[in-house]
């Protein structure tokens, strides 16, 4: 062998034990950890009522090749014109069921609960400099994202988040052309969730802030040159276009501000948009990260920039008003709370990490991962303890009749499991808050109303409810409702004389 032979192979060995090392370290055992963790927390966590229906919606949109513009679920909309603002995430989800039926749809929410852990440890870990403080970080973001991790497409739009502000990051600390990858996210991001619109929010609020180039007391203006201000609002001006590359045009791009300003019932009674609750655990945790966040500012002398302000107040904001963005709250958060924290822990030394027990342990914790991925009967039994199973089965086998009044948590699997059936509501929550079926419905359902009212106008002929629902205590009072069918979840009440 030649002696340019033997170097090229003397290199292309040097490089391979190098991507071993790099794969084979403690960042990398802290990452399967992180893996470890999403399956974990996870594998409980499959029966989400509104899953259901975006499932369906997947599927009708996976074989008809045609994206409904219109509800095809509640015969209370009266077929309503919709926004199809997350049909790519729906597609994605029925994707996961056409692959591997219920162990599909897990599969895909543990891959998106670890690359969304894994992409914020990146995240954290860059932006601190510490990969060891970087995983406080990942953490953190895990906490408040326990609020939402479920088979829906907001997994998919806080994970474009997440790369929204890895991007961001890079572009201003290493090479502006990471800005232009940008627009394909937005792109991307337009068509499977709303939060696209809270990222254009943070890129405008990271450019505004490039600008103020002045100091007030322990707040600093970050580090800007004029080529990468531009690089970064020519970025965001083709984001912005890329916006229009959905199937709706104008509509889809305003919906988020739609959700915000023309639908207080479904943001006042749904239970996920709720002002956040500071007694519960998560409300503690929001408390104890405001709280380090101050304290080390105060006893280190800390300085923050006013892009991170600007981040802190808008997390702040919605985590306050509405328990769901808790997690969002959880990915701005965690990068600042780590770069404060990051000179009090020694950072990771690669020189000094020991390659065959990170080997070892990363080994553990992928076999520990397989282990405790829930296998189809566990899946199905949680089916079975979440959602109206056998009712579904009693309907379906006596072919009960007439318009169905359903519980609130039973719409979205009876989209899936009966379609022949509408629904008379269901989550998707934009359609029946316009036409003031949610609050008919809330009104009727904790006995606000006179229960005749809403069944007499709909003309509903049998009625799904849940045991602990009120109603199962007052159709029977009412005279004209006997019970069909009842088993340890479902109660189904037929009115009289119909079939």
């Amino acid at each position: 062998m030649s002696t340019a032979s033997l170097t090229a192979q003397q290199t292309a060995n040097h490089a391979r034990f190098r991507v071993l090392r790099r794969i084979f370290s403690f960042p990398g055992f802290l990452s399967a950890l992180l893996l470890v963790l999403a399956v974990l927390t996870l594998r409980n966590r499959f029966d989400d009522p509104d899953m259901w229906w975006h499932l369906r919606t997947g599927q009708i949109i996976w074989t008809t090749h045609a994206i409904p513009l219109t509800d095809v679920f509640s015969y209370t909309s009266d077929q309503h014109l919709r926004i199809p603002h997350e049909w790519l995430s729906q597609v994605l989800i029925y994707g996961a069921y056409q692959l591997g039926g219920y162990s599909g749809l897990m599969l895909w929410l543990c891959f998106l609960t670890a690359a969304l852990l894994l992409a914020g440890y990146a995240l954290c870990t860059l932006y601190s400099g510490n990969a060891k403080v970087g995983f406080l970080g990942a953490m953190i973001i895990w906490l408040f994202a326990t609020s939402g991790l479920s088979i829906r497409p907001q997994m998919i739009g806080y994970l474009l988040l997440i790369l929204e502000l890895l991007l961001l990051h890079l572009g201003r600390t290493r090479n502006a052309r990471w800005f232009f990858w940008l627009p394909p996210l937005f792109a991307l991001w337009v068509n499977c969730h709303g939060t696209f619109f809270l990222g254009l929010v943070i890129g405008g609020a990271i450019l505004l802030c490039s600008f103020v180039n002045f100091r007030i007391g322990p707040l600093v203006p970050s580090a800007w040159n004029s080529r990468t201000r531009q690089m970064l609002a020519l970025a965001l001006i083709l984001s912005m276009a890329a916006l229009w590359l959905n199937p709706v045009g104008v509509k889809q791009v305003f919906y988020p501000l739609n959700l915000i300003m023309h639908q207080p019932i479904n943001l006042s009674q749904v239970e996920e948009w709720q002002p956040l609750q500071l007694t519960d655990g998560r409300g503690l945790g929001f408390l104890a990260v405001l709280g380090s966040l101050f304290l080390v500012m105060i006893v280190r002398r800390s300085e923050l920039f006013w892009d991170e302000l600007l981040l802190l107040v808008l997390g702040i904001g919605l985590a306050a008003n509405h328990r769901r963005m808790v997690f969002v709250f959880g990915i701005l958060a965690a990068p600042i709370l780590s770069r404060l924290l990051s000179p009090l822990w020694d950072g990771y030394h690669a020189e000094a990490d020991r390659a065959a027990p990170n080997a070892v342990l990363i080994a553990a914790s992928l076999l520990i991962a397989f282990w405790s991925f829930p296998g189809l009967k566990n899946l199905t039994g949680q089916v079975d303890r979440g959602s109206p199973v056998k009712a579904v089965e009693f309907i379906r086998t006596h072919r009960l009749r007439g318009r169905m009044l359903n519980d609130y948590g039973y719409g979205g699997y009876l989209t899936w499991a009966a379609p022949q059936q509408p629904v008379f509501v269901y989550g998707g929550g934009d359609i029946v808050d316009w036409n003031g079926v949610v609050d008919e419905f809330g009104k009727w359902a904790t006995l606000q109303s006179d229960p005749n009212t809403l069944l007499d106008k709909y003309r509903v002929a049998f009625c799904l409810l849940a045991q602990q629902s009120p109603m199962v205590r007052v159709l029977p009072l009412l005279g004209r409702w006997k019970v069909i069918y009842t088993d340890d979840r479902s109660v189904i009440f037929m009115r009289a004389g119909a079939s």
